[in-house]
């Protein structure tokens, strides 16, 4: 440890070793006599500047800081001042050892005199430096006559004591005395002047400034007593070898010399480099008396208090009790600054009795308008004793609780607090009156006069009056009943549907979780999905608002035919959802598809009534039930957090199943009930597998075009092409059903299409180039036809590959031109003016074909397999294929019978004069290079007569 501290006070070890000996050697002297006074001089010099090389080397040595202290720069700047006046002292001592002037008379002042006077003046600064000074001119002048009293009181202590005597002795004419007597009154102005700064600096918020402060203090009362000492020794006529002050002054320079010792520790700058600066704070050094220094380092000037009484009470006392037993009676000295002091005892008198007015008068302001604050706000103000009893009641407390001001008084609070609350709030209350002096916030509810119980909040402190101490309560309570109510109201539009008025889909979720975690004992829980058909329909031809009122009349349909204690939310849109909870019987199910069927029966038999209108529409019902098996086999039920987050995910797989099941209803046509099947979320698990693998497939070039011939009949030539989308994933062909549609509905449709386009195109170019003279067909989608760049995407694969516009076909179905049918028509027409053929795919299947026919010039109709495959067995069949090529012939449209198989089909569809075909029959879809071989073979038999050369290979 000592180690330790050597290391880290380097700056110091030196010098107070110095001082250590120089101090013991001047001690000696002193007491012994050695060497005379010029030794006893040498010696104070030598103490002297030990302790000023101590004091500045300790602040030099610091770095300018101080390693974790931020209040560094106080203390240095007070123990920089004890250098200075350690150094002028030293100058002092020095010159008057040199000129061997010893003598301290104020009637011989000399060059080291002022020396010692700046030494006592940096001293004093030293103390004020780490003290806050006050910016009024009151507390100064408090200050001025605080210290001129305690002046006064001292004086005439040392008057009455030393120096009335020795003035009588010496008879010295009253300026020379006084004279004499200059550096003991400058010492003691000092001294009670110094005295409220160190109190200041020994209170305040500065540690390291605490100890040095009252040090710097005990050195500034050992100088003061030394030249007391000093100035009776010399009036009484002793030689300076008599005064024995010097072991005061040696006392006074070894409390400066041991500051350094008291402070923090000091950081060597080797090691300060070490230090993060974010460790150590930046303090502005404060290196001049009322430099700049942070507030909250510095303490506040403290008045000296009762040290002026007491010190002109004892004066007095003395004072009087010598004028009584002494010879010589008061002096007028002693009347001259007894009645000054007196003065100004009265005037600090007169001045404290003002200020106590003032602060009664503050008081009793205070009063008032607590008074006034309290009867005009709206807040309930009371005032209780701490056994909680009501002895004051503001206006606001009369008034929100309707209570007269009789029946409020004198009444306990507990009285009309709820019987529920008032043990939590007793509890509280309990720990708030065992500690320290706060303020405690309680909710609780309260009575009024009606006997209404009001929701309340409340802030209870201590509470004093003008002149008291806290020994009642101040109660603050609020009124939140209309906070309550509209809280409520939040709550009830949070968890409710506006239009409907019926729960929505938060409820739902949360009611499902609540039924299925109160059911796991017994019974079952099912959820009902409703949607109406056709509802979007409504709010094109009439309206939202229309639509709005067929939504409420719905809701107040289903509401009237479920049982009470079921639930009827709002899902979504025109979706609604019944939650259920069954019996646990054999007939559950039952009952579930029975309310599934009365559900849908009183959507759909009566009208909807909007004005004047009677609007009729169907629903899409699907059920699923929320199975008993919660854990698998084998296995025991789960507890805590797990059941819980089972409870959740059992809930939201029945919202989803009853979801599924109405989908399926509704991709059914429908108008009917559904009933969940686990394959139901497997095909949909699949659709969105398929519909991720579509993009990867896309990007990784896993799709391919084939062809399916189209011939002549009549020659069994090939005169073109149906380009068809394949898609191999790994070795396995996913069928065209089972991603189609989820290409339609993940919008992939529309890149594919047109990579179809492109690569059939430029496929069947290269052949045309080969002088094959064969066309394409590309079949459309109504989404692809709805694509914004639908015409220009079309001719842009042209113009890149090549291929004349006449020899492309687009295949669209017959409800492509029903559904928008304006724009998908327009956008048709532009691509017919291109040069581009038209193809009706499918045709004979229904949505007006005939009409569309005569709307738009189209050029080939493709009839739909069904009435191929009736050819030779349904007469009816055999009779509308008939009259379908016929209408074909007679408007000069190329007709292609589609789906021929057998070879009846193929002879009866020559006896009718079809033109072309196709089918497995003729020729399945192929490669391009199995085409490329057909079509080789095709032109080989060619011309010659009577050799039909069907069916082709394929």
């Amino acid at each position: 440890m000592s180690g330790e501290i050597a290391r880290r006070r380097p700056a110091r070890t030196l010098p107070v070793a110095l001082a250590a000996v120089v101090g013991v050697l001047y001690a000696t002297g002193s007491l012994l006599g050695w060497g005379g006074t010029a030794f006893i001089a040498w010696a104070e010099a030598g103490a002297a500047g030990a302790a000023a090389v101590s004091l500045l080397a300790s602040v030099r040595g610091s770095g300018g800081r101080a390693a974790g202290v931020p209040d560094g720069a106080v203390w240095r700047a007070s123990w920089r001042w004890y250098g200075i006046a350690a150094t002028c002292w030293f100058a002092g001592a020095v010159t008057s050892a040199a000129a061997g002037n010893l003598s301290r008379s104020a009637l011989s002042l000399s060059v080291p005199d002022l020396f010692y006077l700046v030494a006592a003046a940096a001293l004093v600064t030293g103390l004020v430096v780490p003290v806050r000074l006050p910016r009024d001119a009151r507390t100064w002048l408090r200050y001025a006559a605080d210290t001129l009293v305690c002046a006064c009181g001292l004086f005439l202590l040392g008057w009455v004591a030393l120096f009335s005597s020795l003035y009588h002795q010496t008879q010295e004419s009253p300026p020379e005395f006084f004279l004499e007597l200059l550096y003991p009154l400058v010492d003691t102005v000092l001294v009670c002047g110094a005295l409220p700064f160190a109190l200041g600096a020994a209170r305040g918020p500065s540690a390291p400034a605490r100890r040095p402060a009252w040090m710097g203090y005990g050195a500034l009362v050992a100088f003061a007593v030394a030249d007391i000492v000093t100035t009776v020794v010399r009036l009484d006529g002793g030689l300076p070898a008599d005064d024995r002050a010097d072991i005061l002054r040696l006392a006074g320079l070894l409390l400066l010399m041991l500051v350094p010792w008291t402070g923090p520790a000091q950081v060597p700058a080797a090691e300060t480099d070490d230090i993060p600066e974010d460790a150590v704070p930046d303090v502005p050094d404060a290196d001049a008396f009322g430099g700049a220094r942070p507030a909250e380092e510095c303490g506040r000037m403290i008045g000296p208090g009762l040290a002026p009484a007491v010190i002109a009470a004892a004066a007095g006392v003395f004072v009087a009790g010598h004028s009584l037993t002494g010879e010589n009676g008061l002096e007028p000295v002693v009347a001259i600054v007894a009645g000054s002091a007196v003065l100004v005892v009265l005037a600090r008198l007169a001045g404290l009795l003002r200020e106590n007015d003032a602060l009664r008068r503050a008081v009793d302001t205070g009063e008032e308008h607590f008074r006034a604050l309290s009867e005009s706000i709206n807040d309930a103000v009371l005032i209780c004793d701490l056994d909680a009893t009501v002895q004051y009641a503001s206006a606001g407390a009369l008034r929100t609780y309707r209570y007269a001001a009789d029946e409020l008084l004198g009444r306990p609070l507990h009285e009309i607090i709820h019987p529920e609350d008032l043990p939590r709030v007793q509890e509280a209350f309990t720990e708030f009156a065992g500690e320290e002096p706060g303020s405690l916030r309680v909710s609780c509810r309260v009575r009024a006069a009606d006997g209404t119980w009001l929701p309340t909040e409340s802030t209870i402190s201590r509470y004093a009056g003008t002149g008291e101490a806290p020994g009642r309560l101040l109660v603050t309570t609020r009124d939140l009943s209309e906070q309550a109510a509209l809280q409520r109201q939040v709550a009830h539009l949070t968890f409710h549907d506006g239009l409907t008025g019926l729960p929505n889909r938060s409820y739902l979720e949360e009611r499902t979780r609540e039924l299925i975690s109160r059911t796991r004992g017994g019974g079952r829980v099912a959820v009902v999905f409703v949607d109406l058909d056709g509802f979007t329909a409504v709010n094109d031809s009439a309206g939202h608002a229309a639509g709005d009122q067929v939504l409420a009349q719905a809701a107040r349909r289903l509401r009237a035919t479920v049982q009470a204690d079921d639930t009827v939310a709002r899902w979504g849109g025109d979706e609604f959802a019944v939650l259920v909870q069954l019996p646990s019987d054999e007939g559950e199910t039952r009952a579930a598809v029975e309310l599934a069927g009365r559900l849908l029966r009183v959507l759909s038999v009566e009208p909807y009534q909007v004005g004047s209108k009677h609007i009729v529409l169907t629903a899409s019902v699907g059920i699923a039930f929320a199975g008993d098996e919660e854990h698998p086999a084998g296995t025991a039920p789960a507890s805590g957090g797990e059941a819980g987050r089972r409870v959740r995910r059992t809930a939201a797989d029945l919202i989803r199943n009853g979801d599924l099941a109405m989908a399926r209803a509704k991709e059914a046509g429908g108008g009917r009930v559904e009933v969940f099947a686990p394959h139901m979320h497997a095909d949909v698990v699949r659709r969105l597998e398929l519909g991720s693998d579509l993009q990867r497939a896309l990007a990784e070039e896993q799709f391919a075009v084939e062809f399916q011939p189209v011939v002549d009949l009549a020659t069994s030539r090939v005169t073109g092409v149906e380009a068809l989308l394949r898609w191999w994933r790994g070795s396995e062909s996913v069928p065209p059903e089972e991603f189609i549609g989820p290409a339609e509905e993940s919008g992939l449709m529309v890149p594919l299409g047109d990579w179809v386009l492109r690569e059939a195109c430029r496929e069947v170019a290269r052949w045309r180039r080969d002088s094959w003279d064969v066309g394409l067909s590309v079949n459309f989608t109504a989404r692809q036809i709805a694509a914004p760049r639908f015409v220009a995407s079309v001719a842009a694969a042209l113009a890149e590959t090549g291929l004349p516009p006449h020899a492309l076909t687009l295949e669209v179905r017959e409800e492509v031109l029903v559904e928008d049918a304006g724009q998908n028509v327009e956008r048709l027409s532009e691509l017919r003016d291109l040069g581009v053929r038209l193809a009706i795919d499918d045709f004979g299947t229904g949505y007006a074909s005939l009409a569309y026919l005569g709307q738009l010039p189209v050029d080939v109709i493709k009839i739909d397999p069904s009435f191929v495959a009736g050819l030779g067995s349904d007469e009816t069949l055999t009779l509308l294929t008939r009259t379908i090529v016929r209408l074909g012939r007679d408007l000069g449209i190329t007709v292609v019978a589609e789906g021929i198989e057998r070879p009846e089909q193929l002879e009866l569809l020559r006896g009718m004069d079809c033109p072309s075909g196709q089918g497995f029959l003729v020729a399945r879809p192929m490669a391009a290079g199995r085409v490329e071989s057909l079509v080789r073979t095709n032109l080989s038999t060619q011309g010659r007569p009577g050799e039909v050369p069907l069916p082709l290979p394929g």
